[in-house]
């Protein structure tokens, strides 16, 4: 398996994977506990690794979506707490979805060490986000579990950074992007676009090249890998989705 394969390979696995912990029905009670909407901290819990920055800087890191949208979640979250403890929180959280969700999956071990191998190889330039997350430390005593978390966070990290700078390769717009996804308008209003949208025809095309980048700017991580490593990643990463699909809910 070749570096660009096995990089399209695992990116469905990896956008699922490493960012199931923000939309946890128990993350979302913490943030309640904070006083935030879901909403504020799904843009601070991302953003706020940043530190105490513009809302202009964290709509153009996060990119996808829309300014006001980013600015609505980054100001209601930063009257309650600073960007800095609510990333703190968001890595937090990370690590306990983890071990509610991956401790005890079958070569777990395995799949941190690929995985963390591939983080480690990534080129960051570009990508504020993924560079910000990974030199956050992971906590000394995390458990083997959270660390599995926080890994596959990072690879979502990167394969986002690595989208968006296809995306402008491309020509297009983010809401051009959403538009021409499966989910279509209901991801573009989700994040924060408005109508009237162009056309969806002609963006089809454009959707399927800029793919294609992202896949080559994401595969120079996975040449850390041998054509057997890739495979072997890819194949955990899609047994490990398969396995989360079946295990319920913790309750809060």
């Amino acid at each position: 398996m070749t570096p660009e394969q096995a990089a399209g390979a695992a990116k469905p696995s990896v956008l699922k994977l490493g960012g199931a912990f923000i939309e946890c029905p128990r993350t979302l009670l913490r943030a309640r506990q904070m006083g935030l909407s879901g909403w504020a901290f799904h843009v601070t819990g991302r953003g706020g690794v940043l530190g105490n920055v513009r809302t202009e800087t964290v709509a153009a890191a996060i990119g996808i979506i829309a300014a006001d949208a980013v600015a609505d979640g980054w100001e209601a979250a930063t009257r309650v707490a600073t960007p800095s403890e609510v990333a703190a929180v968001s890595r937090t959280e990370c690590c306990r979805w983890g071990i509610d969700y991956l401790a005890g999956r079958p070569q777990l071990g395995q799949l941190t060490e690929l995985v963390d191998r591939v983080v480690c190889a990534a080129d960051a330039a570009g990508m504020p986000l993924f560079a910000a997350w990974r030199a956050l430390p992971v906590p000394a005593d995390a458990a083997p579990a959270a660390r599995a978390a926080v890994l596959l966070h990072l690879l979502f990290e990167f394969y986002t950074g690595a989208n968006l700078m296809a995306v402008r390769a491309a020509g297009m717009t983010p809401v051009e992007i959403l538009l021409a996804g499966p989910d279509g308008e209901s991801l573009a209003v989700t994040y924060g676009w408005s109508p009237p949208y162009p056309p969806v025809g002609p963006l089809v095309r454009r959707r399927l090249w800029a793919d294609s980048v992202t896949d080559r700017i994401a595969a120079r991580a996975f040449t850390v890998l041998d054509s057997a490593e890739r495979a072997e990643l890819v194949g955990l990463l899609t047994n490990v989705l398969a396995g989360l699909r079946m295990t319920p809910s913790v309750p809060d």
